[in-house]
């Protein structure tokens, strides 16, 4: 992989592809639950965006709503992934070029080959805006949804979708 982008480099890009956004300075969060009041002083859906590598060695992002829970258990099924873990801090800097606690969609950035398949939460949909980690965590970037799926074009990425709610509120089939 080549030298993974930095934050200045990713609003570069962002700048360069017409991709408007406003980036909050903050102090560094680690976790979802980190940093509330942060949260509520930036509009639109916040995301938790998780790293995973399932059990024939494919690397996902899921990048859902914070309020969403992900069964990692039930989300094999519906992504068409072997069983899930959560990657190492190693193979996610190789991946996506960020380190734990600033994973992000915006990290997709740096990966070009598209090595690591991306899930979208439905429920950010629902917002006017979406907010990420601008590849690392001390920093908000907020996006209108419209310059998110942007984002995604520019890259050549699909718009995957999951509707997680969904998901953890439907009844087994075999149960």
């Amino acid at each position: 992989m080549p030298e993974p982008m930095d934050r200045a480099s990713l609003m570069d890009f962002l700048d360069l592809h017409g991709i408007a956004c406003q980036t909050y300075d903050h102090p560094a969060v680690f976790t979802v639950a980190d940093g509330p009041e942060l949260k509520e002083k930036i509009p639109g859906g916040h995301s938790k965006n998780l790293f995973l590598k399932d059990a024939k060695g494919q690397l996902w992002l899921i990048s859902a709503l914070a309020t969403t829970v992900v069964d990692l258990k039930r989300v094999p099924a519906v992504i068409g992934s072997a069983r899930l873990s959560f990657g190492s801090a190693e193979r996610l800097w190789d991946a996506l070029g960020v380190r734990p606690g600033s994973v992000t969609a915006l990290a997709l950035v740096n990966d070009p080959d598209h090595n690591v398949k991306f899930v979208l939460d439905a429920a950010l949909l629902g917002y006017d805006s979406v907010n990420f980690h601008p590849l690392t965590n001390d920093a908000t970037t907020n996006l209108s949804v419209d310059a998110f799926k942007r984002f995604l074009e520019v890259l050549g990425r699909e718009l995957v979708l999951v509707d997680f709610d969904a998901l953890a509120t439907s009844q087994d089939v075999n149960a």
